[in-house]
């Protein structure tokens, strides 16, 4: 099987996802990055978006649910968006990463925190 890849690297959103009522109510920025593996062998060849994985369509989409519904965790954001992609899109496999660049932590110092999950189309069937 071949590991062709599509990448959308540094997507990013406002919302209102958080365990704090702060961020609840002010929000703040999320970056998203998706992987999708999949066969772009025939793409390859056609020249044709017939036959790969729109990434405009799979923007919308994670878009749609970044801005979306609030949830206190950005677990349940990339759980979605892997859910969502794999149901709408031919991509065996994903790999989502959901940051917050500016986590709310009185006295913390650091970059950021993000979670990072990979679905397989089988096991999410």
């Amino acid at each position: 099987m071949q590991k062709d890849k599509i990448l959308l690297e540094g997507m990013e959103f406002y919302a209102y996802h958080g365990v704090n009522e702060s961020e609840k109510t002010q929000g703040q920025r999320f970056i998203v990055d998706v992987e999708m593996t999949a066969d772009l062998g025939r793409a390859s060849e056609t020249d044709d978006l017939a036959d790969t994985i729109n990434y405009s369509r799979v923007f919308r989409l994670v878009k749609e649910i970044v801005e979306g519904p609030s949830r206190d965790l950005i677990e349940a954001v990339a759980g979605e968006i892997a859910k969502r992609v794999v149901e709408e899109f031919p991509a065996e496999e994903i790999k989502v990463k959901v940051s917050k660049p500016d986590v709310p932590l009185k006295g913390a110092r650091l970059r950021g925190a993000a979670v990072e999950i990979v679905r397989r189309r089988d096991a999410l069937a």
